[in-house]
């Protein structure tokens, strides 16, 4: 008999239950992927708002740095030379010392330091051969520039020698030198355009008066031409690629400066008897930061004026070296320009922050609402809350948490900072409600029913309500960005605060406004309108199977406040760039006098010709050419006589030019003749009112800077005028008609001014057309006005400037195009945002509202009334938002925008305030309700019909 063997086979082990995370998120993949865009999405542009708004400061700062110059971005190093040894090298070494102390927040442009040694006082030079326009003997000073050889091209001669003359080339044999007798010339290189415009030749020696006995002199032993006259190596050094004007009085003379050698340092001194080393040290504005500002700013002040000033005499053996530099003043201008903008840097993202707060809040509400059910079911068979909720955290985390790693990780790739602490803190408080939202919710839910507290919502209201106008009067007293303050997050948010004060208040009114509408719908046929009515105003949701119904709640408060926080964000700052696009509009037409102005150089009139013809240019509404003079005077005022300007012009003419501009509108009648006219009538005159205020009712003597004199009576009083905006000049307006018979020259417009449209390139191509070749140059000034200069080409004897190019030059700043930049990304996020709370919020109602829609198809209901019931129910929320948003936008406007100071977003300082219009609001919360109209008529054409498709086969399936 055989023993059975013992089975080997392991038993068989339980089957081992299924992961829930796994298990959960399979069984609701789309929802899954939606959750997780959401957060990637609001992660993203948590990450990218700081990230932006550095980079655009950084970039508003450099630029403004760059556009104030190379000598203003300097630090300059200057001291006495030694008093021996005087060398290239003993200049090499100071410059390593003062180099070494740099470094940290700021740094020099590598090799971009320009040192040398230079002459004080420019010497006059005797020599009679050399060009004296009104009998001044043109000035010279000297330099020794390192390495200054480098930056030009010899066109003759030689570079001065670097050894002192005398020190070598000399033998034993040669007899030796008296002491006596005068000092070998200095050697010197000339530009060759000064040298031109001087008379001088290469070896000639340029003379000077005799100083303690001794008259130095310059040989001029080469000419040169710079490599590139833009090279910031030029700045500020002196009139080394041509003569300088200099104008004493009237009188014109030449300014000169040339180079010397290494072998001359040691007797610069004897030229204008002193002399200075100097070093110029670029600062590399490239890497500067503006959240590292203020610690760059203590540095440059060290160094100026601090412990590095004190350190540097003894570490460079130069006992009274100085520095200085315009840099603290750049910072300190930077700095206001900077919080001046910061309001509407602002005022976008925290308006997106706010919307997509309470669309994460929105998303996680519905989540809980949609699986109540389950969550109770889970409680029921003995889950603990605490429990619950850590398994949701868990499903939270394996979706939310690698979202907002990859949205956090492309924000640093697409908009590289040095900055990450701001990008990065923002994006862990966005990944950490977009994974809490849900969880709390679920908490919320499951927490035993208490009794309901009728207090919590008013007393919530009220707390809103205080601070909303706390944040208004302090806006009102303080301004939105007081000056030398930082942002203040309670006054950047106060439109977001009058915005949720206004959904607070749509909350309460909208069901009741609803309401009625159904009311009144009800006394008419048909069900579609009644019925959509109806259940917006109860505001029904989708109630899952074993969800406890909770009654007649309203709709829900959070699409309300996500509109109209989008709503008011948008028209607020759009209002804010309507007035400052407005503000530099007024501002350029005030400086060119129209929209668009020709000028004539002096008293000289403008080409035969041109007037009419500027006058026939396309878009030209108003032609206006007069005559202007500066150098008239007044006699009979207060002080005796009075230096005004003025101007003659046609009345009609000048009044419309005066009524476009909105500056100093008269009445034409009040400069008319009246009729025939004798020889000492008195011409009718409109005087600026700080002139009127010199001068009282009655009749005046006129002298014109071009000879001669009228009589003139007071026939009106103008606070400005277009050909001379200032409010505070004098100024005096004449009729062209008697004027022009009593001023010489008047009869010659040197002034044209155009209103309309005009092209600035066209109206030069007319001038140079009009001009002839061989007049093209600056007009021959008039009698007493000094000596010709040089001819200058027509665009620039005849300025032509247009209020669009002012325009365009005022808005050039990249702070502004920061500012508007982030806040229309911003409005777009929002706008998106809140889109998605009504997406949510319909679809949060689909299971209900398709069974109703299968109920009612079976009884006859149409395809179209279907898609109208839908339209019915979503659309008054949204069109109560619209209007809410448009009321809260015009709200902040009127009561924050006489605090706002828009001078940094105009580019020139303008009166402070915001203009209430309705074009840019209307824009925003219109746009916006179209967009959500949109969105909900396609959703309800769409997934609308499959749901009632798959709630009329229910049967079937079953």
């Amino acid at each position: 008999m055989t023993t059975p063997r013992p089975s080997t086979a392991a038993p068989r082990s339980a089957p081992r239950p299924a992961p829930w995370v796994r298990t959960r998120l399979r069984a609701a993949p789309l929802g899954t992927l939606l959750g997780a865009a959401l957060a990637f999405v609001a992660v993203l542009l948590a990450a990218a708002l700081p990230r932006a708004q550095d980079r655009g400061a950084d970039q508003a700062l450099r630029a403004f740095l760059q556009r104030s110059g190379t000598s203003a971005t300097s630090l300059l190093a200057t001291a006495p030379p030694p008093g021996a040894g005087q060398s290239a090298e003993v200049l090499d070494a100071t410059l390593k010392g003062l180099l070494a102390r740099t470094g940290g927040d700021f740094g020099v442009v590598p090799d971009g330091a320009v040192y040398g040694s230079r002459t004080i006082k420019r010497q006059p030079l005797l020599n009679p051969e050399l060009s004296q326009p009104s009998g001044i003997p043109p000035g010279m000073s000297l330099l020794y520039v390192r390495q200054a050889e480098a930056h030009v091209k010899l066109v003759a001669g030689h570079w001065p020698d670097d050894t002192p003359a005398g020190a070598s080339g000399g033998t034993s044999s040669d007899p030796p030198r008296d002491p006596a007798a005068a000092p070998p010339p200095l050697q010197a290189v000339l530009s060759k355009n000064a040298a031109e415009t001087l008379g001088a030749r290469l070896g000639s020696v340029l003379k000077t008066p005799a100083v303690a006995d001794i008259a130095p002199s310059v040989e001029v032993v080469g000419l040169y031409t710079a490599t590139d006259e833009t090279e910031d190596f030029w700045a500020d050094l002196g009139c080394f690629n041509r003569a300088c004007e200099h104008y004493t009085g009237d009188k014109l003379s030449w300014n000169v400066d040339a180079f010397v050698g290494a072998g001359s340092l040691d007797r610069l001194d004897t030229w204008g008897r002193t002399a200075e080393d100097f070093w110029r040290l670029p600062v590399d504005v490239g890497r500067l930061r503006a959240d590292r500002l203020d610690a760059t700013a203590a540095q440059i002040a060290s160094y100026i004026a601090g412990p590095t000033a004190a350190a540097l005499p003894q570490e460079t053996s130069r006992e009274l070296l100085r520095t200085t530099s315009r840099l603290p003043e750049l910072f300190d201008e930077a700095r206001a320009r900077r919080q001046a903008a910061a309001p509407l840097a602002a005022i976008g993202p925290v308006g997106v922050a706010g919307v997509a707060f309470v669309v994460l809040c929105l998303a996680g509400a519905l989540a809980g609402d949609r699986r109540e059910a389950e969550l109770r079911l889970l409680l029921a068979r003995g889950g603990s809350r605490f429990a619950i909720v850590g398994r949701l955290l868990g499903e939270g985390a394996v979706t939310v948490l690698p979202a907002a790693a990859a949205a956090a990780s492309l924000a640093v790739l697409l908009l590289p900072t040095p900055r990450l602490a701001p990008s990065l803190l923002a994006a862990a408080a966005v990944a950490l409600l977009a994974l809490l939202a849900f969880p709390l919710r679920a908490a919320v839910l499951l927490t035993p029913p208490r009794p309901p507290a009728r207090w919590r919502r008013p007393v919530a209201e009220l707390l809103v309500l205080a601070a909303t106008g706390a944040a208004v009067l302090e806006v009102r007293r303080r301004g939105v960005t007081p000056a030398g303050a930082d942002l203040d997050p309670l006054l950047v948010a106060a439109p977001l605060l009058l915005a949720l004060c206004g959904a607070l208040l749509l909350a309460r009114l909208q069901p009741v406004v609803t309401g009625w509408l159904a009311r009144a719908a009800a006394r008419r046929s048909g069900l579609v309108g009644f019925l959509g009515l109806a259940r917006a105003a109860r505001g029904a949701g989708a109630r899952q199977p074993g969800a406890p119904a909770r009654g007649r709640t309203g709709p829900s408060a959070l699409p309300l406040v996500a509109l109209l926080l989008a709503i008011t964000t948008g028209g607020f700052g759009a209002a804010v760039l309507e007035s400052a696009d407005s503000a530099r509009l007024g501002v350029a037409r005030l400086a060119v006098g129209g929209d668009a102005s020709i000028a004539a150089y002096g008293r000289s009139p403008l080409p035969d010709g041109l007037l009419k013809a500027a006058g026939e240019l396309p878009g030209v509404r108003t032609s206006v050419p007069l005559w202007i003079d500066h150098d008239s005077s007044v006699l009979g005022t207060a002080q005796g006589s009075t230096q005004v300007t003025v101007i003659v012009a046609e009345p009609a003419a000048y009044a419309e030019l005066s009524r476009a501009l909105g500056c100093g509108s008269f009445d034409p009648a009040l400069l008319a003749a009246g009729g025939a006219r004798s020889a000492g009538t008195p011409v009718p005159a409109l005087f600026s009112s700080g002139l009127a205020r010199q001068a009282a009712e009655g009749t005046y003597v006129l002298r014109p800077g071009s000879g001669g004199e009228l009589r003139a009576r007071v026939a009106g009083v103008i606070d400005c005028t277009p050909a001379r905006p200032a409010r505070d000049a004098a100024t005096v307006v004449l009729p062209a008609g008697p004027a022009t018979a009593l001023i010489a020259g008047a009869d010659h417009p040197n002034r044209w001014f155009g209103v309309g449209s005009a092209d600035g390139e066209r109206l030069r191509a007319l001038l140079r057309a009009t001009l002839p070749a061989a007049s093209a140059s600056a007009p021959t000034p008039a009698a007493g006005q000094g000596p010709a200069s040089p001819a200058k080409p027509a665009d620039e004897a005849y300025p032509v400037r247009t209020s669009a190019e002012a325009v365009a030059e005022l808005g050039a700043d990249p702070l502004q195009r920061s500012a508007q930049r982030l806040f229309w990304g911003s409005v777009a996020g929002a706008a998106g945002f809140a889109l998605l709370a009504v997406l949510l919020t319909l679809m949060r109602t689909v299971p209900e509202r398709a069974a109703l829609l299968a109920r009612l198809r079976t009884m006859g209901l149409r395809r179209r009334q279907g898609v109208a019931l839908i339209l019915a129910e979503a659309l008054p929320q949204t069109l109560a938002a619209a209007a809410g948003g448009a009321l809260a936008a015009a709200a902040a406007v009127a009561l924050l925008g006489p605090a706002m100071d828009l001078s940094t977003l105009v580019g020139a300082s303008v009166p402070t305030g915001v203009r209430l219009t309705a074009g840019p609001v209307l824009t925003q919360a219109l746009g916006l309700a179209a967009l959500v109209a949109a969105a909900v008529l396609v959703e309800a054409a769409t997934s609308g019909r499959r749901q009632i498709t798959t709630e009329l086969r229910a049967g079937d399936q079953s």
